[in-house]
């Protein structure tokens, strides 16, 4: 089941990320991410957060329309972005797409980033875009898609990565350690448009930066 999820961030140009919602199953809302789907003409299934970022008006247009409100309040653990992630589990996915994750605050962003190694996330497949860029976490093993001369970093999260195996890289890993602080493992290059890495132990961050549009 793939969701789809609209964060507050920034998405300058909305009509660049239609093609991520098809196909869909479900479309949620991050608080004000929805005003991304509005502007796409996209009414979503569910709007989750503590609603401080909604339009009012725009909440009353989606919910004539059918939309549901799962509303939180302002003084809580968790980010908007974070509910709607786990909400997205609860109703099933195995895939997500995050939209608009970034922009803004440096705080906000790299919160979001760290949401990929959110317990309650393991086992499904969550990707977060922007632009050119997509971002996800490598628990053991992940194939990405692409062109060659595409760009591919690798960054340790929560300590060091250990056995390392990468195919379809310029510069390949054999079995090697990437460790925490150090830049070793920013930007390698595809040879191949599906080049595959592996590891131990540890979480790898995968950063992939197109070299055109999709």
């Amino acid at each position: 089941m793939h969701v789809v999820i609209f964060a507050n961030g920034t998405i300058d140009n909305p009509e660049s990320i239609r093609h991520y919602l098809a196909p869909c199953d479900l479309v949620l809302c991050a608080d004000g991410g929805t005003r991304h789907a509005h502007a796409l003409g996209v009414r979503p299934d569910v709007v989750v957060g503590d609603m401080d970022s909604l339009d009012q008006d725009l909440h009353d247009e989606l919910g004539a329309v059918g939309t549901e409100f799962l509303a939180f309040p302002a003084a809580k653990d968790e980010t908007d972005l974070e509910l709607a992630l786990l909400y997205a589990v609860e109703r099933g996915a195995t895939q997500v797409t995050v939209l608009g994750a970034w922009g803004g605050r440096i705080d906000h962003e790299l919160g979001n980033v760290l949401l990929l190694a959110h317990p309650g996330l393991a086992g499904v497949a969550v990707r977060m875009v922007s632009g050119r860029q997509e971002i996800t976490l490598i628990r053991r093993e992940l194939t990405l898609y692409g062109d060659p001369g595409d760009l591919l970093s690798l960054l340790p999260i929560g300590g060091h990565a250990s056995g390392i195996v990468t195919a379809g890289l310029r510069y390949p890993l054999r079995n090697e350690r990437l460790c925490l602080g150090p830049a070793r493992g920013i930007s390698n290059v595809f040879v191949s448009p599906d080049p595959v890495v592996r590891l131990r132990s540890g979480l790898l961050l995968a950063v992939h930066t197109r070299c055109s549009r999709p």
